[in-house]
């Protein structure tokens, strides 16, 4: 089979996903959603994925499990902490996850309070006047304008 067969319908498969998950993400709430899910997923599998890496720091599962959340939360005891270079290297996307986990969470939550605001504080359409309206209140003013410029 052509490479085209093979790993190029994996990754449109991938790509499809992806597309629907970030077509979700039209509100913030959606977003905060889609980025959580995303980070509960990766935190639990580089936890897995930890235990196996470096099973020398990590002899289960559960302690794999214990250093992702903490290194995704960014909280960091420092208590346990890789050693060999994969590990690093593992710790240090799941770092630098987190902090965009925490910013993106951040920002929605953000986005939501002034959108909110906004729309509370926007007048209504219905509180606007018309072309019509603002023309007869024109017209108003210039004979009042006109009749207090006869009275001077």
């Amino acid at each position: 089979m052509s490479a085209k067969r093979t790993g190029m319908l994996d990754e449109t498969r991938l790509e499809r996903q992806l597309d629907r998950a970030v077509a979700r993400a039209t509100t913030p709430r959606n977003a905060a959603i889609v980025i959580a899910t995303a980070t509960i997923a990766i935190t639990v599998g580089t936890g897995i994925l930890m235990r196996f890496v470096d099973h020398e720091n990590y002899p289960s599962i559960g302690s794999g499990l214990w250093w992702a959340v903490q290194t995704t939360t960014t909280v960091g005891y420092g208590d346990n902490v890789p050693t060999n270079v994969t590990g690093r290297l593992l710790a240090a996307l799941v770092m630098l996850f987190g902090i965009g986990f925490l910013t993106v969470i951040t920002a929605a939550i953000t986005s939501t309070f002034v959108g909110r605001q906004r729309r509370e504080q926007a007048p209504s359409e219905a509180a606007m006047p018309t072309a019509e309206q603002l023309r007869q209140m024109d017209k108003r003013l210039e004979r009042i304008e006109a009749t207090l410029t006869k009275l001077s």
